[in-house]
């Protein structure tokens, strides 16, 4: 079974790249909002381990209950991957799950001070495991799909921000709180929906948002939100450094001509490649621009 489990983490889930990435997502959620409300002496523990690992267990367990989701259509569109292809068993998976759920749930309860936001978090993940129990509604529609999934990152935001707000004893609800619930939830809109767009000479059977409204309405609506995203990101660092600002809004420019570019050609490169740089940046800058100020 290990080596089995091997075979799918390297192919569909990379532990290492992925479990940096969860404490990179706890860390700017974490620090954004100390920073905007002035906190400065702060003290770093388990309790920030445990949430920087519950991200990376979360983001895990949904990526293997989207494979169980989607076995059929992958076995049809995607034979190769190692669930569809056998290489892997879905008792390997279902196993690894428990454990890993089991784990999580202990260290929330023993560590952590939001305990009923992290419960919040695991129902929500589990009804979209479960398609809100309307598969059949939900898994014909594109856009109810979104509609329903990807609020998700969002929930997982306020995890964060609930877990610093308590620990520091800040006020939960407030315009810091909103816009850092937000700063994170865009990105992941906007790659969800760039990764299902495709010229109209590229499209096949799967479903996409461009086969569903064509190419330039949804790259124009992926331009529209990549500008908002970028609003919530400036508004965070705007007394934080303004030189952050200035590389935030350079790299919105560089993204908006290559929309509008992928518009005027949509065969020229894959527009979620241009979106997962831009994001790359924007997310270093945010990074950079936390380092800054601590230092």
């Amino acid at each position: 079974m290990l080596k089995r489990l091997r075979i799918y983490f390297k192919e569909m889930y990379p532990l290492i790249p992925r479990l940096a990435l969860g404490f990179i997502i706890f860390g700017e959620i974490y620090f954004i909002v100390l920073l905007n409300y002035g906190v400065k002496d702060f003290y770093i523990g388990i309790q920030e381990a445990v949430g920087g690992f519950t991200v990376f267990s979360f983001l895990l367990w949904l990526r293997i209950a989207d494979d169980f989701k989607d076995y059929e259509l992958d076995c049809r569109l995607f034979p190769q991957r190692p669930l569809p292809s056998g290489r892997v068993k879905k008792k390997d998976l279902a196993v690894f799950v428990v454990i890993l759920i089991s784990a999580t749930v202990v260290l929330n309860i023993i560590f952590m001070n939001n305990f009923w936001f992290f419960l919040f978090l695991y129902v929500y993940g589990t009804l979209m495991s479960l398609w809100f129990f309307q598969r059949k509604k939900i898994q014909k529609s594109l856009p109810l799909a979104l509609i329903t999934h990807n609020p998700v990152q969002m929930i997982m935001n306020i995890y964060i921000i609930s877990f610093t707000c308590i620990k520091y004893h800040l006020k939960g609800v407030t315009w810091i709180t909103f816009l850092a619930a937000w700063t994170l939830y865009f990105p992941a809109l906007i790659w969800e929906i760039s990764r299902k767009i495709r010229a109209p000479q590229e499209e096949t059977e799967y479903v996409t948002y461009s086969s569903l409204f064509g190419y330039k309405k949804a790259t124009w609506f992926v331009l529209i939100l990549t500008l908002m995203d970028i609003l919530t990101n400036v508004l965070l660092v705007w007394n934080l450094n303004k030189i952050s600002v200035a590389a935030l809004l350079i790299n919105v420019a560089w993204m908006t001509v290559k929309f509008i570019q992928y518009i005027k050609d949509p065969l020229k490169f894959k527009i979620v490649d241009k979106v997962e740089r831009y994001t790359y940046i924007q997310e270093s800058m945010m990074l950079i621009t936390v380092f800054i100020t601590l230092t």
